[in-house]
């Protein structure tokens, strides 16, 4: 890999249960949503401040998470929705905007603006982040 550091080599492994350790990895918080959103990241090189790398991740959502205003990122993001629903284009409060469910995907260029997101029954995310 020409820039940033490759990516760890590894064979298929048992995802780690809340509270576990699983080859070498376990779920955590995502810092400002500790208590919504926690992440486990499966495979990761991504480099902001390079711009470089990948990383890829589940991503899991409480029941009633709300991310009221729209974000945008400088990188490339999939997402595919393995579980419950997630609502995109609510109001502040959570209200309106359209459900998906398991089996839906999202794949968006850098610097495109998405949200606002809330997820009614909570969530679980399979997502692929990647500078192009």
């Amino acid at each position: 890999m020409p820039f940033g550091r490759a990516k760890a080599h590894r064979e298929f492994f048992r995802l780690p249960a809340d509270g576990q350790v699983a080859a070498g990895i376990t779920w955590q918080p995502v810092p400002g949503f500790e208590s919504e959103i926690s992440e486990l990241v499966l495979s990761d090189n991504l480099d902001p401040h390079a711009h470089t790398g990948s990383r890829t991740r589940l991503a899991r959502w409480a029941s009633g998470t709300l991310l009221e205003l729209p974000v945008e990122h400088d990188y490339h993001e999939e997402i595919l929705v393995l579980e419950g629903d997630l609502v995109v284009g609510c109001d502040v409060d959570g209200l309106g905007g359209e459900a998906f469910g398991p089996y839906t995907f999202a794949s968006r260029p850098t610097g495109v603006w998405h949200g606002p997101f809330t997820t009614r029954t909570g969530c679980l995310m399979l997502e692929i982040d990647s500078y192009d």
